[in-house]
């Protein structure tokens, strides 16, 4: 059973954002968040980290503005999800603007897997290009990379996953978490990287008088696309990328975007001028990864790369007809992985590693995640990859670095992974079929090691109890407004109601009607329709429901619990 907890809020810190003119709840969440003073919640792109600070940019960049000046050919080498697909599509619009022979591959992840492999430099010969610029992958294709400079071609990696052991002979490296690279912000998504070597690239140019006489590219025309890729990759909101992913989804509320970015808007019925960071994580994020994970990413990178209107809506609605197609596989794996739960004892575990030779490995990592999230356990779900390998997807909890747990497997049994990489709340691997329980009982072995009971215990963290007065339409806008997400997670009250009434719609959800000191107010619990009881304690946000043009508050309820009498 969850457990609801509050977040500690230091006084001091919380009065003197009061003081700076913060609206008392809005202190008390950034105070629990770690923000001590009120400029960290500024959003001016004069506040980003200049590119200078980000090792070997200027020198990416130098070599860019040779090849440009040189005419020589490009070819960005993509990966498969919405923030590779978006990475790629920030540099085939900068590079293009500044002058560049520029193309893209992205590889089918069912036939060449991940990374720059020597497959796909062999593939990528074939357009006989100068240079290949690797986005949101490359930082472990230490044989790719020398594939390529067998065959004359240069790499430059923009990456942002950690490195392994041995960094690949590139001509240059841009990935903020390599070794000796001081830039402040680790968390910068693929497109955060590949952003920024596009403006050391632009410095570069212009320090060059390559803009003499003419206009100068605006890369905030892509900023759209940059805070798209972050939130979808779920890194943490830190400052920077804060600023990136504010940027962003003022100019889509402005109308300012890519065609691809307005179609998928339109196919998800909803308004660009309202956009949030909800909007970009749940509702084009999985649209653009259904491509990568049934299909094919070009097609993806296709949308948000066209500037014709109806060819963008007509992909759009193609990664619209894949997504419905994804979440009936999806509800599929669930519902088998449903009754492979039941056969285990989740309560003794301190991990889950699901296998089945039915599985799709498109979605492998949506099923880890809802498993993960049922169970707070680092989970592991595996499908076949073909060549007779399996491929596993993994999702972790606080307190496991994933992508280090699976480098400590690989060091106790050697030659049991055969490929491995990731991030610290999502990681990768591949192995043989006849070795998933071994790797099962060595993960197990290495989870039980790091996560502590505490840390295994679900609890819903909430921002305590919200006064009755502040329970209005106002401070529900107010905090709509502000950039919320990994790290940095959207405020959650807590405090005891009455329920009044209650009813199914939507075949799925309960609209609620509850009432606390007196006001009544109106509510949803989503995905539910277990009844609630009266009176209850519910953990829930503070929400902006429209309706034939007029806004109202509604609440959110994310987790209950019944109260003693």
């Amino acid at each position: 059973m969850s457990q609801i907890t509050t977040r500690r809020v230091p006084l001091r810190v919380h009065d003197q954002l009061v003081r700076e003119g913060l609206h008392p709840v809005l202190a008390r969440v950034c105070a629990a968040r770690g923000i001590s003073r009120r400029g960290e919640l500024e959003d001016a792109l004069s506040g980003l980290i200049p590119p200078s600070d980000l090792m070997n940019s200027e020198r990416a960049a130098a070599l860019l503005a040779d090849a440009i000046a040189a005419g020589k050919r490009m070819l960005i080498v993509a990966d498969y999800d919405c923030d590779g697909a978006t990475a790629c599509a920030v540099g085939m619009r900068a590079l293009s603007a500044f002058g560049a022979n520029v193309g893209y591959l992205v590889p089918n992840r069912f036939e060449f897997g991940y990374g720059l492999t020597p497959e796909i430099v062999a593939l990528a010969a074939q357009s006989k290009p100068d240079f290949l610029i690797t986005v949101d992958n490359g930082i472990a294709s230490v044989e790719g990379v020398e594939a390529a400079g067998r065959l004359g071609i240069g790499v430059i990696v923009t990456d942002h996953h950690l490195p392994g052991s041995e960094l690949p002979r590139a001509a240059a490296i841009v990935n903020p978490n390599q070794p000796g690279c001081a830039f402040p912000s680790k968390s910068l998504a693929g497109v955060g990287v590949m952003f920024y070597v596009m403006l050391a690239l632009r410095a570069e140019l212009r320090k060059r008088g390559a803009f003499a006489g003419k206009n100068e590219p605006n890369l905030g025309d892509v900023l759209d696309l940059v805070a798209l890729g972050t939130v979808a990759d779920v890194v943490p909101l830190d400052f920077n990328n804060r600023v990136l992913v504010a940027q962003g989804l003022r100019r889509i509320r402005a109308g300012r975007m890519q065609e691809g970015v307005r179609a998928l808007f339109a196919v998800a019925g909803h308004d660009p001028s309202r956009a949030s960071g909800f909007d970009l994580g749940f509702l084009l994020g999985p649209r653009l990864n259904a491509a990568g994970r049934l299909s094919d990413m070009s097609l993806g990178i296709e949308c948000l790369t066209t500037d014709d209107r109806g060819r963008a809506l007509e992909i759009a609605r193609q990664l619209d007809d894949l997504n419905r197609a994804r979440r009936a596989i999806e509800a599929d794996m669930q519902a088998l992985a449903d009754h492979l739960m039941a056969e285990l004892s989740v309560g003794e575990s301190s991990s889950i590693s699901l296998y089945d030779p039915s599985w799709h490995q498109g979605v492998v990592g949506i099923l880890a995640g809802r498993v993960k999230d049922r169970h707070n356990r680092p989970t592991f779900a595996f499908a076949p990859a073909g060549a007779g390998e399996i491929r596993g997807s993994g999702r972790s909890i606080a307190g496991l670095h994933l992508r280090d747990a699976l480098d400590l497997v690989a060091k106790r049994e050697p030659g049991l992974l055969l490929r491995f990489g990731g991030h610290a709340a999502a990681a990768g691997l591949t192995l043989r079929p006849a070795d998933f329980a071994r790797f099962a009982e060595g993960f197990e072995a290495v989870a039980r090691e790091l996560l502590s009971p505490a840390q295994l215990a679900r609890a819903v963290e909430t921002d305590g109890s919200l006064e009755p007065a502040y329970l209005d339409l106002g401070l529900a806008q107010l905090l709509e407004g502000q950039i919320w997400g990994q790290g940095f997670p959207q405020p959650l009250f807590c405090d005891e109601f009455e329920v009044l009434g209650q009813r199914v719609v939507g075949e799925k959800h309960l609209k609620l009607k509850l009432a606390r000191a007196g006001r009544t107010v109106e509510a949803m619990r989503f995905n539910a329709l277990d009844p609630l009881p009266s009176p209850m304690r519910a953990a829930y946000r503070l929400s902006v429901n429209e309706f034939n043009g007029v806004q109202s508050l509604q609440l959110v309820i994310e987790h209950w619990e019944g109260t003693e009498t």
